[in-house]
């Protein structure tokens, strides 16, 4: 029993003589790779080789490697890296704009996969600008990410040759060029707007608006295709003027609203391109005392965390944030990682997400009110 009490005794006594040595170490040394390949008891290029995770490395190794980061606290050189591994490791994501909260919600997306995976990202925020979409490529050149992914929903080829020239990999949404390295996330618009369609004919809704967004911008387009086909489909015309260009903001909203909320006869349901514009549809609904969905039913399209908190709470067709990151990711990763195959076309399934801001058409014979 001595024996054992005395052998605990000097391993305990072992493993914090080590730890007081980091610790020391810490204070006294400054913390780079050096420091890591001593206190683990490893090869400097054996602590290279962990933190790029290649897999070769010895498990108990790279175990130690970690635990002495880990207690350091050490930062990599990221730079340093890329030139030990030929890989800078960094993805970018290029999007139109982050006042819209779907595209914030996109960026958390995207960069959660992009860690899990071992990557880093950068962002760039275009505004519709193509100067600043010019520095967006500029920046992601200079910091030589492996693959790019452009969430501006628009096909700004000239610009983006810069990118296709050099081999970097691309991934568009919707529509992108046939060139090698190029991915698209193929979206199913027709899928979840026809539902909505479906949802308010099912109603009793004959009588029904649409919003578009941007018309220059393709995902609007198709959108807009969509609505028209499913209308056509449940056997409902829709008047021409019911059909009004917005802009995808909430101030666009409520000024298609106000096109089409006004005169004698007014549509007994809207749907719109996306959610900010059916949050202004909601705002002047309010305005001019309209009671949603009493009076008016209002669809969006994006399904962004906010919708569950309007009055009522939005129903949308939804495409989440966290599945379109992660198919351009993955798409991403494909083009850049020898053991995947890249695909040219990945889908992108929306469906309908109904809340309260749909009812029956007043004074319709489904109408409870009527009866």
């Amino acid at each position: 029993m001595a024996y054992s009490v005395n052998a605990f005794w000097f391993v305990d006594m072992a493993e914090n003589t080590s730890k007081t040595k980091r610790r020391s170490s810490r204070n006294a040394a400054p913390m780079d790779i050096h420091t890591v390949a001593q206190l683990a008891n490893v090869s400097i290029a054996t602590v290279s080789r962990t933190i790029n995770h290649i897999p070769t490395v010895n498990p108990k190794m790279a175990k130690r490697v970690w635990e002495v980061i880990k207690e350091l606290n050490y930062l990599p050189n990221t730079q340093a890296r890329a030139l030990v591994s030929g890989r800078s490791r960094l993805l970018g994501l290029i999007v139109s704009e982050i006042t819209n909260p779907f595209f914030p919600e996109l960026i958390q997306g995207f960069e959660d996969v992009a860690v899990e995976h071992g990557y880093e990202i950068l962002i760039g925020s275009t505004n519709h600008d193509p100067e600043r979409m010019k520095s967006c490529i500029r920046r992601m050149v200079e910091r030589k990410a492996e693959g790019v992914a452009v969430m501006t929903f628009g096909i700004e080829e000239p610009l983006l040759e810069q990118l296709a020239d050099r081999k970097v990999p691309l991934v568009f949404t919707d529509v992108g060029p046939e060139l090698p390295g190029i991915s698209v996330l193929s979206v199913d618009y027709h899928h979840g707007i026809r539902q909505g369609v479906q949802h308010l004919a099912a109603l009793g809704h004959r009588d029904i608006a649409f919003v578009s967004g941007p018309l220059t911008l393709h995902s609007a387009q198709s959108r807009l295709v969509a609505f028209q086909r499913a209308t056509q489909e449940c056997g409902i015309t829709v008047d021409p003027t019911r059909i009004v260009e917005g802009d995808h903001t909430m101030e666009g909203g409520i000024a298609a609203a106000e096109k089409l909320l006004t005169g004698n006869q007014l549509p007994t349901a809207v749907m719109c391109s996306n959610d900010m514009t059916a949050i202004g549809v909601l705002h002047k609904a309010y305005r001019v005392g309209l009671r949603v969905p009493d009076d008016l039913s209002v669809i969006g399209f994006d399904n962004i965390h906010i919708t569950q908190m309007t009055i009522p709470p939005l129903t949308t067709i939804q495409w989440t944030c966290y599945e379109l990151a992660r198919a351009a990711v993955m798409a991403l990763r494909a083009h850049v990682e020898a053991d995947l195959t890249p695909e040219r076309s990945y889908p992108i399934e929306t469906q309908l997400v109904v809340r309260e801001s749909t009812g029956f058409p007043r004074g319709s014979q489904l109408d409870p009110r009527t009866k």
